[in-house]
């Protein structure tokens, strides 16, 4: 029995997921979470042979689940399934533990090879293997060199939301992510929240 674990906040997307695995995969049980405590809770209660994460979630982002994950599961696989383009998401998910990234838009037999190497205990580089190696880091773009949460703050501002909209998804308080903020601006060389926004969706890290 293959156990996994989908963590998406969209209901539809978790159900083709949950068919192309039943599909592809012999004898396998799947299990759903739709956000980070509710994986969690999961997988604190059961035993799973691999998690499949999108990134995107409401509240905690993934990456959040990914360092409890680490931390708690060292050894458990976690194939983070996105939206976001390799060139721009994958290094930093692979450096903070993931197993394997695969973008949504590839083949349903992709998905099913790479649950099935993870399941081996084999990381799944796919055709996004260079971002592995420190060729990558050559061509690493001003966002890379932002933290997980300034990553994630930068998201949010450039999918529109204003600084207590951000404070109340992520629990924190406005200064503090008016500080964030402040950080992201000197960062990246811009001097207001449009120039933030239009970098965001030019390099596409915010969702459509």
């Amino acid at each position: 029995m293959i156990r996994i674990l989908l963590v998406d906040d969209h209901p539809v997307v978790r159900h083709g997921i949950r068919q192309i695995l039943i599909d592809g995969l012999k004898n396998v049980s799947i299990g759903e979470a739709s956000d980070v405590p509710a994986a969690v809770k999961s997988i604190r209660s059961g035993r799973w042979d691999v998690v499949v994460l999108d990134v995107t979630l409401p509240g905690e982002s993934g990456l959040d689940l990914l360092k409890i994950v680490r931390k708690e599961y060292p050894t458990l696989p976690i194939l983070v399934l996105s939206m976001h383009p390799a060139a721009h998401f994958a290094r930093r998910v692979l450096a903070a533990g993931a197993s394997g990234y695969l973008t949504k838009d590839s083949a349903a037999t992709e998905l099913v090879h790479a649950v099935e190497q993870l399941r081996r205990g084999r990381p799944y580089a796919g055709r996004h293997g260079h971002e592995r190696n420190g060729h990558a880091a050559a061509n690493a773009a001003p966002h890379d060199s932002l933290s997980d949460r300034e990553y994630q703050v930068l998201r949010m501002l450039g999918s529109g939301r204003t600084v207590s909209e951000i404070a109340a998804a992520l629990t924190l308080s406005v200064k503090t992510v008016s500080t964030y903020r402040a950080r992201l601006l000197e960062k990246l060389q811009m001097r207001s929240n449009a120039e933030l926004m239009r970098y965001a969706i030019e390099n596409r890290l915010v969702d459509s």
